[in-house]
């Protein structure tokens, strides 16, 4: 009978053990989370927040209209609604909303309600396209971004709606080495894009706005 007792006592403790092991182990780690933001040229935002340490993954797309799943063409032809934007999906363990949205800011012109650089137009106006639980963030990182830059803000906070990706030939781009044949003859489209964001002025109009501040001007 003691040995039985034992045994049920040993058989007990080694369940208890168990449990608190399981109970101690790692947490489960974060569901990525989403953002979208509307920066003019989808193809310099897409490369920026690239950059950031947490983000696992940034597609260039089309929101904020009216039209189901848009061409390319079609979006910038005008009468679709929709704005150039990129939906960035992250770790929220290694970056925050908080914290992109803060970059975000401080990579535009959030002044200018007629596009953004050299692209005019309102499919590359500013804009941020928050979920419910987005929109105090959001709001409250435009708002600091008023402070700081002491100039009024035009970004507005819209409701986040339909994401359509932009066709396989705008993603990566910034960095893809397909050939595509430009006025200056065949270049890598990783080429052309430097040549473009240089000649756009969006790094130069950034650094003067935002100086030391801004996260991507090079």
């Amino acid at each position: 009978m003691n040995t039985l007792t034992d045994l049920k006592t040993i058989t007990l403790a080694v369940l208890i053990g168990v449990g608190l092991l399981i109970q101690s182990g790692p947490t489960q780690a974060a569901e990525s989370e989403t953002l979208t933001v509307a920066g003019g040229c989808f193809w310099c935002v897409e490369a920026d927040f690239e950059k950031v340490d947490g983000v696992t993954g940034v597609v260039s797309g089309f929101s904020g209209g009216t039209v189901s799943n848009p061409s390319y063409r079609q979006v910038v032809s005008g009468g679709t609604g929709h704005y150039e934007v990129v939906e960035i999906t992250f770790d929220p363990d290694i970056v925050s909303t908080d914290t992109l949205l803060h970059m975000f800011f401080r990579s535009v012109d959030p002044t200018d309600a007629g596009g953004q650089f050299c692209d005019r137009g309102d499919v590359y106006r500013t804009a941020i396209f928050a979920t419910g639980s987005q929109k105090a963030a959001a709001e409250q990182a435009r708002a600091q971004a008023q402070a700081d830059l002491g100039q009024d803000i035009v970004t507005p906070v819209l409701d986040a709606g339909a994401f359509y990706p932009a066709e396989e030939y705008h993603q990566d781009y910034y960095k893809s080495n397909d050939l595509i044949l430009t006025r200056f003859g065949p270049r890598t489209k990783a080429s052309a894009y430097k040549s473009y964001r240089s000649g756009c002025g969006r790094d130069a109009r950034i650094k003067e706005l935002w100086g030391a501040a801004a996260p991507f001007a090079s």
